[in-house]
């Protein structure tokens, strides 16, 4: 029997001024229906090439598809014409991007572009409205009828994935291509958008090809596992084979980079907090960011805040280094408070408190050098470093986060999303901080990216005494890296303390629930939690 989709031979090129890029070379795989592939790899890989190839969504040039055959139900779609391969997309192979806010038009209501995905296959508009009403409540928004002639900036990154899933579904697809679809969620909204996609499979039949780096993921959806390195097949198999009998060096490197197995570290004490946080508020009107926050940073420990998206964890962090004004309490560094500091102390205190934001390539500017970038912190502090040491200091900075000093010279964009996350450390270390507070800054990185930048700062934490706020959603990462854990709610602080306590003994539900919704990378580990959560949805 033929398959659904069929890859065959793929090989795609990139042609570039550096020479040609060998995207994806020789790559072979079938989806069927009703079945989730899962691609895993890497950035750089070849996976969401080969998607883009399905979906002809490569630019050519500078891409060429040199060889092979993509076959949906034993036709080659690489030799049907434009309209044929437009009528194809969206209505019978439709695809949800990594993030969502960069494909929904802003200047357009969100009902109006999921009715657009059927009106230009035609049909009527009347249908369509009615559709989308159907789609937006099948998909969990809620107030949908309201919500549906509202913009995308007006809905949270979990509600902008679940428009995408709507919007992918409108024609109801044979096949569904998921890139990264759960990469920058919380844990608890990762795994509805998850669960929403496998009702929905289960309902419509669809086969499901899931593009991601996180074994987590893989391990809760996936009946068959491809390998990806380099844009070469390196292993394949179902998911279990994957995980607890990897053949390839490549697979094997990835599943121990999983975070989640190691020691945890002890807790910190016997000196005074380096930050000690009191009852700090923050409101914007009648809505309360911040809550009444307290707690405290010891000198060379690691403070990791966890919760769902509008928890207020980065208001918090936002409000301790006066990014935004405090409405009520205090914050203590080293005895002064920041809430009431006058700008001209604040500003000298600032090189001892630096941030690292979630996304180097918004925080980094696209117009300086690396150089130019790291050197900036002496630029605005003079008084620290004479003109004629500021390469040698680069280069010595660029050496701590294991970056190649001869590169300082060139661009941000001529780095990788993990090389960028490094140069952002390496400008947060220029003023020689004592806290660092790290938002999402490993959220977005491949699993062994991640593991390398991790290992970074507990070396830095270690030769250099730093301290760390630390501010995520992928909890068995936390696990791994902080001393202690503090969750918040709705802006609040529900539970804080050790790592081991909060992870082996929560006390408080909210808590539980996100541990709970935490996947596990073996697949038999998740499927025993899946059919334990499912049981206990029943005798709710």
């Amino acid at each position: 029997m033929s398959h659904l989709l069929e890859v065959k031979n793929l090989t795609v090129d990139f042609h570039t001024a550096q020479g040609t890029v060998h995207a994806v070379r020789d790559v072979s795989w079938h989806l069927d229906r009703g079945e989730t592939l899962a691609i895993l790899g890497e950035s750089g890989s070849g996976k969401s090439v080969s998607a883009s190839a399905i979906m002809n969504l490569i630019d050519t040039p500078p891409g060429e598809i040199v060889s092979g055959e993509i076959l949906f139900e034993g036709r080659d779609i690489l030799k049907m014409s434009d309209q044929e391969r437009r009528n194809l997309n969206g209505q019978r192979i439709a695809m949800i991007f990594q993030d969502p806010l960069s494909h929904l038009n802003p200047v357009y209501t969100v009902g109006f572009q999921i009715a657009e995905m059927m009106t230009a296959h035609g049909t009527p508009k009347a249908k369509a409205r009615e559709r989308t009403l159907e789609l937006l409540k099948r998909v969990g928004i809620p107030d949908y009828e309201n919500k549906v002639d509202t913009y995308p900036h007006q809905f949270s990154g979990g509600q902008r994935q679940r428009l995408m899933i709507a919007m992918a579904l409108a024609m109801k697809p044979d096949i569904l291509i998921a890139d990264e679809p759960t990469t920058a969620l919380d844990v608890t909204v990762q795994a509805q958008i998850l669960e929403l996609l496998e009702e929905l499979q289960e309902e419509t039949g669809m086969g499901l090809l899931l593009i991601t780096h996180d074994l987590g993921v893989v391990a809760e959806v996936a009946d068959r596992v491809v390998v990806m390195n380099k844009g070469e097949i390196v292993e394949s198999g179902t998911a279990t084979q994957v995980y607890k009998a990897p053949v390839h060096p490549y697979t094997k490197k990835l599943i121990a980079a999983v975070p989640g197995e190691g020691e945890m570290a002890q807790p910190v004490g016997g000196e005074e907090p380096i930050l000690k946080i009191e009852g700090l508020s923050k409101a914007y009107g009648a809505f309360t960011a911040l809550d009444s926050a307290t707690l405290t940073v010891l000198p060379r420990e690691t403070v990791a805040i966890v919760g769902e998206s509008g928890s207020g964890k980065s208001t918090l962090a936002k409000t301790i280094l006066r990014l935004e004004d405090a409405t009520g309490g205090a914050a203590f560094y080293e005895g002064r408070d920041l809430v009431t500091m006058a700008p001209a102390d604040l500003f000298d205190l600032r090189r001892e408190i630096q941030m690292v934001f979630q996304d180097p390539t918004q925080s980094l500017n696209p117009r300086m050098s690396v150089f130019d970038i790291i050197s900036e912190a002496f630029v605005i502090h003079p008084e620290i470093l004479p003109k004629s040491e500021w390469k040698a200091k680069v280069k010595e900075l660029l050496d701590h986060v294991g970056l190649d000093a001869s590169h300082m010279h060139r661009y941000p964009h001529q780095f990788s999303g993990g090389q960028r996350q490094r140069i952002a450390i390496a400008r947060a270390l220029a003023l020689a901080p004592r806290l660092i507070i790290c938002d999402e800054a490993v959220s977005a990185l491949d699993v062994s990216i991640q593991a390398q930048v991790i290992q970074l700062l507990k070396r830095l934490q270690e030769e250099l005494g730093l301290s760390y706020l630390f501010i995520a959603h992928d909890l068995p990462l936390v696990r791994d890296f902080a001393h202690r854990v503090v969750v918040m709610q709705g802006g609040r602080i529900v539970e804080q303390g050790p790592v081991r306590e909060i992870f082996e003994n929560p006390k408080e539900q909210y808590t539980k629930d996100l541990l709970a919704a935490s996947p596990h990378p073996d697949p038999e580990v998740q499927a025993e939690r899946r059919k334990a959560r499912m049981q206990l949805e029943k005798t709710a």
